[in-house]
């Protein structure tokens, strides 16, 4: 199986963490220009750059890819599940949490451009026509799409267009630039998509399951300890865990009181006040670890 990934820009580096983190290390070899091994046999890593990887993916050149959903979108349809995919759109399998942005439609603060129905008969400038025009029709505006391939921002400033479609994450540039924000055209970030007739497919489930599991693991601790076993029930109240926590039996404590041992996952953010009401109700020796994967 080939998974297309970033080749540079901001997506390369999480995109090979995230990689690394699901049990795929990218084997180092000095003409990794284009193709790379993994420690698995059948995972081969093909590197392009973000634009072009829904291509790769649709023609074959790849099974898998990771990229922004504003790429994916722009090259063709995308769909859900294999069985709503039409011909050539790709199966958005996981939202894998990072790289996130907007599309968005804008317009000078000071223009005559307020709301969408404003555009009807006016002119768009984007680097994601398709996306555009999709959106334009969603909205039932008659306007005319010029794609431009930089410095988007600055078209209705030169009397190219009445106003733009254009990536933001934080708003500074188009606020720089004097532009509302008009209306949200598209929430991206990065997927792991697939061509319809490899979603089955034993590996691409393999991996999808491995980045889930990194997925599951960010944010959340392990936490272990001692407790009373007659304040057992105590202990489970305070643990805000997922599902259930282990218990085991331990030896008796020095006084012969019966005790066990507790393993349980906590979300990061309870692990502070979590610790203080175990100890609270007995807990002793509480031991916190991160989580690599968590396979739910």
């Amino acid at each position: 199986m080939r998974i297309a990934v970033p080749n540079k820009g901001r997506l390369h580096d999480p995109t090979l963490s995230l990689l690394e983190r699901a049990g795929l290390h990218v084997e180092e070899t000095a003409d990794r220009q284009l193709y790379a091994d993994t420690v698995d046999p059948d995972v081969t890593v093909l590197f392009a750059r973000a634009a072009d990887i829904p291509e790769y993916v649709r023609d074959g050149a790849a099974d898998v890819g990771i990229t922004g959903l504003d790429q994916a979108a722009e090259s063709g349809g995308v769909a859900d599940s294999a069985s709503a995919a039409a011909d050539d759109d790709l199966v958005d399998l996981l939202d894998l949490g990072y790289g996130s942005c907007k599309l968005v439609l804008a317009a000078p603060e000071d223009g005559d451009i307020e709301r969408v129905a404003d555009l009807a008969g006016g002119t768009v400038a984007t680097e994601f026509p398709a996306v555009t025009r999709d959106y334009l029709d969603r909205v039932d505006v008659d306007a005319d799409v010029v794609t431009v391939t930089g410095a988007t921002e600055l078209t209705p400033h030169v009397d190219m267009a009445d106003a733009i479609v254009d990536i933001t994450s934080t708003g500074t540039t188009l606020k720089v630039n004097r532009l509302a924000v008009i209306d949200d055209v598209l929430d991206s970030s990065v997927r792991l998509f697939a061509r319809p007739d490899v979603v089955d497919d034993p590996k691409v489930g393999q991996v999808l399951t491995a980045f889930e599991s990194v997925l599951a693991a960010d944010g959340r601790r392990y936490l272990m300890m001692n407790a009373p076993k007659q304040r057992l029930d105590e202990v489970k109240d305070v643990i805000p865990g997922l599902g259930g926590p282990t218990v085991m039996n331990v030896e008796a404590d020095e006084n012969g009181n019966g005790m066990v041992a507790v393993h349980a996952v906590v979300e990061e953010r309870d692990v502070f006040a979590t610790i203080s009401e175990l100890k609270s109700v007995g807990a002793t020796g509480i031991l916190v670890t991160e989580i690599e994967r968590l396979v739910e």
